[in-house]
């Protein structure tokens, strides 16, 4: 299935249906009263975020989506029946915006989560409402209000603990299948991939996170050049970035200098960086680890000697990971201190909620005054 990230789709609840004027007309009955029930209810458009759903392909040739009308009210004191609501099943991570004014309208973050697009028409009420002591027989009655209609668009930003980023060819795809159930595209050439790859990384039973591969980067991404640029948006709710490296390019003008090789490395490190900020300064707060793949191509006093070139000219101070995501080399304790991270971050934010956790007293030991 093609990955769909963005689509325009236009909402049109249901009308309510008119209220009616009746009387009663029976027999032994003279004088029966007004009669005329109300209108039915209009049919409401409603979205829920569901987990099955990971694309937003069904909105780009779905785009019209109407409820039915409410039914018109009837003698004998028949009300009209009220229309079905419509459900619109979206991604989890969908942003719904207003296409016409831009505003943010919800942001479906949670499995389940339900939010009204357009409210249906409420019912016209029929001329039983309008009889009194001095009104026995009303002839008036209402019609029933239009539904709500709105032009919307939709924006799928994937939900991952863990973005990875990185120039093309730097091993991102490899990374996702080797610690997860994913099996992206894996190719020799660049942009290899061209959509968004999600996988959950299972540390324990009850442990896991989700890694996301996000199109590989290159020069001028923030300003549309490659295809980065496309889904750069879906990192800015991941927690933590891994910043991939080719730590050993087998076609590089400079390779056979360790200088100048590991200045050109560093300055593609700068270059997504500079893209991460043109894009979105807040990126440049997120946490990220430096990740020189591709390892297990140099011996070791290589990678010790290319590294202090490349941070000669980067000067990083953040975690540095050096592995070989083809032969799992150093891949396990990347996946375990990621998860510590995470579960870290996790109870510092319970914690800023809910206020420290407080020890239950019947579990504190209390020392024995009488023990020696």
């Amino acid at each position: 299935m093609k990955f769909i990230d963005e689509a325009t789709i236009e909402v049109h609840a249901g009308k309510g249906g008119n209220g009616v004027a009746a009387f009663r007309r029976e027999k032994f009955i003279p004088k029966g009263g007004p009669s005329g029930g109300d209108g039915g209810r209009g049919g409401s458009i409603w979205a829920v975020a569901d987990r099955n759903i990971n694309t937003l392909i069904d909105y780009r040739y779905a785009r019209i989506h109407k409820a039915r009308n409410g039914e018109q009210g009837q003698g004998s004191d028949r009300y009209g029946a009220g229309a079905e609501d419509i459900v619109l099943r979206m991604p989890v991570g969908t942003l719904i915006h207003d296409a016409e004014t831009d505003e943010l309208i919800a942001d479906l973050r949670q499995d389940g989560e339900r939010l009204l697009l357009a409210k249906g028409g409420d019912g016209g009420m029929g001329n039983l409402h309008f009889k009194s002591s001095t009104n026995r027989a009303p002839r008036q009655s209402t019609p029933g209000w239009p539904g709500e209609s709105r032009k919307l668009r939709l924006e799928l930003k994937v939900l991952a603990d863990v973005g990875l980023l990185g120039m093309p060819n730097a091993g991102k795809s490899t990374l996702v299948a080797a610690v997860s159930n994913a099996r992206p595209k894996i190719a020799d050439y660049p942009f290899t991939t061209l959509n968004p790859q999600l996988g959950v990384v299972r540390t324990g039973e009850a442990r896991s996170f989700v890694i996301a591969d996000i199109p590989g980067l290159i020069e001028g991404a923030a300003e549309g050049a490659g295809l980065g640029h496309q889904f750069l948006r879906h990192i800015q709710r991941t927690r933590l970035l891994l910043h991939l490296v080719d730590f050993a390019p087998l076609a590089h003008p400079d390779i056979d200098s360790e200088p100048k090789l590991g200045k050109a490395l560093a300055t593609e490190v700068k270059t997504i960086a500079k893209e991460l900020s043109a894009f979105d300064p807040g990126l440049m707060d997120k946490e990220r680890w430096l990740i020189l793949n591709k390892a297990d191509l140099l011996p070791a006093e290589v990678r010790e000697a290319r590294w202090k070139a490349m941070n000669k000219h980067l000067r990083w101070t953040g975690p540095v990971y050096t592995l070989s995501a083809l032969t799992r080399e150093g891949l396990d304790p990347l996946v375990y201190a990621i998860q510590d991270w995470l579960d870290e971050q996790a109870r510092a934010e319970q914690e800023r909620e809910l206020g420290p956790a407080v020890p239950d007293p019947r579990f504190i030991d209390v020392p024995n005054p009488e023990a020696p």
